[in-house]
């Protein structure tokens, strides 16, 4: 069992760094191109296909590890052995999140911006897009709960 708990705190670890990655470093150089290579090279909405472009690569991590964890907590619950009810209530929230994300959010996203333009600057697209970043936190913090809780638990064995 031990070494299923080091694959998946690895795992927690992979995606949030991957998830910080994305947010804060890929997604101000995607946005904001104009202070590396000038002006008039991409537009808004250029930048935002770009970025789901990441996304879409980072969701199917995210995808496996929500899947992962909810696996590896029911195995725990079920076999007795370590529960934790915080992790399994973490690991609930990892998976709700991802669920959002992967499933409401981004098809939403890709839609609008098949769409054209137009539809990614509306309201509606604000709001969507705005939920979607605090679902990531909310996300990221789950997953950063779970990589906590679970390496102390491991560490008190």
């Amino acid at each position: 069992m031990k070494g299923l708990t080091l694959l998946y705190l690895g795992l927690l670890g992979i995606a949030i760094g991957v998830e910080i990655a994305a947010g804060a470093l890929v997604a101000p150089v995607i946005f904001f191109p104009q202070d590396y290579l000038g002006e008039g090279v991409l537009s808004h909405f250029q930048s935002g296909i770009l970025m789901t472009q990441v996304f879409l690569k980072m969701n199917i991590l995210i995808g496996f590890v929500a899947l992962y964890s909810m696996i590896y907590e029911v195995q725990v619950m079920m076999m007795r052995k370590n529960f934790d009810l915080f992790s399994l209530l973490s690991s609930l929230v990892v998976t709700i999140a991802t669920g959002l994300f992967l499933f409401y959010y981004t098809p939403f996203i890709v839609h609008a911006q098949h769409m054209g333009a137009e539809q990614t600057a509306t309201e509606i697209f604000y709001k969507m897009h705005k939920q979607s970043e605090l679902v990531i936190k909310i996300l990221m913090i789950a997953q950063l709960g779970l990589f906590v809780r679970r390496g102390w638990l491991l560490a008190k064995r």
